[in-house]
Formats: C-alpha cells, structure tokens, sequence
C-alpha cells in the first residue's frame, strides 16, 4: 500500500502543473501587451531644451558698461553656465561688433563662445541693444525602470518590459552635452588621413639601417 501512493503523488502534483501552466501562460497581462523579440531597446534618451534669456543695452561706446558686465557675469553665475550650454545673440542683429566683443569677453570667462543663431523666444530685445540667450539641454529615459513584468512568467521568448533601461539612463547621464544625441557632431579631424599621414612621414623620416648601418656602428665601436 505505501509502495502504490509512493507512485501516485508525482503522477497528481504533474497534472496539477499541467493544468496551472496554460493558466499563466494566458493570464490577460501577457496576452494583451506586444512582444517584442528584437535587440532594440523601445527605451531611449529623450532630450528637452529650456532657452534663458537677459537683454542689455550699449553703453555711450556701443560696448557694456562696467556694471552691465558685472551684472551679466551673475546671471551666468546664477545660471551655473559651463559646458554644454549654448550662447546665442539675438535682435538687431546681434547688436555692433563692440557691443558683441563685450559680451562675448564675459562669455570667454566660462570657457564658452558665441555661437550662431539663437532660438525664437518671446519678446524682443531692447531697441539699442541685444537679447544674451542661454540654450540648456537635458536628456532622460521617461518611463525608467519600469516592473511591470516582475511578477509575470514570459512564455513569448519576448524582451523584459525593463530591457535597456539601465544602457539608456546611463548614456543620459554621462553625455557631455544633449544635443549631441539629437544632431551628432562632425569631426573636427580626419583622423583617418591624419593618422595614416604621420606613420607615412615618420618611415620617410627613419634613417635606414641597413648593411651600412651595421658596419658604421662598428667603425664608431672600434
């Protein structure tokens, strides 16, 4: 008699796994959402910009007065302006070139140049002077990390819904500047050529040391 129930428990604790394992494998969580089985994460840095704008006028020598620069430096300051910010100039076109020289002079202080058109915002600048705009961009995975999948079984082979989210918040953290994300950066070298160039000149520049070589060494040995 134990020898016969020994046998039957495995045979019923098998049907009752049969029988819950379609049950999970149906549950409406997992029937209704969309599988996806490539390798492309659907999360991915998202970046948004925020324009800052300070107008300023020219003094009697079309550049800023002493305060004015003292007064643009602290909203810099205030701001934490540094690397990755963008500074444009905008109205009247940019104001005269002294008044530019000296606003571009309190920009230098921060390691930053003026860059070329600045964005639309509301308003316009003084009349007589220039609208000093600061671009900042951030970037951030909305929606990361995401359990929502925790506690389900994935019967589909299909990605976590969390996949990628760690790759992606990382990338948005580090990146220097944002924007890069968005339109990339050229090259400012042809690393390709410039590298390949160098090991050309420095073989033509290499004395040869040859059979001469080896018989010079010894004359100025002996």
């Amino acid at each position: 008699m134990h020898t016969k129930s020994f046998f039957r428990r495995p045979t019923s604790a098998l049907l009752a796994l049969g029988l819950l394992v379609p049950a999970f494998a149906a549950t409406p969580a997992s029937a209704g959402r969309k599988v996806e089985r490539g390798v492309e994460p659907t999360h991915q840095p998202v970046v948004s910009r925020t324009d800052f704008v300070f107008d300023v006028a020219a003094d009697g020598t079309d550049g800023l007065s002493p305060i004015q620069q003292r007064q643009l430096a602290a909203w810099f300051d205030a701001l934490g302006l540094g690397y990755g910010d963008h500074v444009s100039l905008a109205g009247a076109n940019g104001g005269t070139r002294a008044l530019q020289d000296s606003i571009g002079d309190v920009v230098g202080r921060y390691g930053l140049l003026i860059e070329g058109d600045a964005p639309a915002t509301a308003g316009e600048a003084p009349a007589g002077g220039v609208r000093v705009v600061v671009s900042r961009s951030t970037a951030s995975v909305p929606g990361c990390p995401t359990w929502r999948d925790r506690a389900e079984a994935n019967f589909h082979g299909g990605l976590s819904d969390n996949y990628g989210c760690a790759s992606a918040s990382n990338l948005a953290a580090m990146i220097a500047d944002p924007r890069d994300l968005v339109d990339g950066r050229a090259p400012a070298l042809d690393t390709l050529n410039t590298v390949s160039g160098k090991a050309i000149k420095a073989y033509k520049d290499k004395a040869p040391t040859g059979a001469g070589g080896l018989q010079s060494m010894s004359a100025g040995g002996n």
